[in-house]
């Protein structure tokens, strides 16, 4: 009878073992996966957010070349001689104006 109630006491302690490991690999599980849907959820708004500035960033892009455009235009004599004609109504000697009439 001494050696069944040690071998039903180890048993006890064994399976005593075995839920405080399992309990504890269930808990670890739980907070892993807790925490992968949290990185997850973190992950798609730092995307969502990548695009918008990179969106961003291709309008301000294009509004900088318009820009180079502008200045290019501005500092050539077409733009020069656009100005004087329609600030001040200059012309070529061998031009004619036309006016619209009010």
């Amino acid at each position: 009878m001494g050696y069944r109630k040690k071998t039903k006491r180890k048993d006890q302690k064994n399976r005593f073992g075995k839920i405080c490991v399992s309990f504890a690999v269930l808990v670890l599980v739980l907070v892993f996966s807790v925490q992968i849907v949290h990185l997850y959820h973190k992950n798609q708004t730092y995307k969502a957010r990548q695009e918008q500035l990179q969106a961003q960033l291709d309008e301000e892009k294009e509004r900088e070349e318009e820009l180079k455009q502008k200045e290019d235009y501005v500092g050539s004599k077409e733009y020069i001689e656009d100005e004087a004609k329609a600030k001040l109504g200059m012309a070529y000697d061998n031009e004619i104006i036309f006016k619209e009439k009010n």
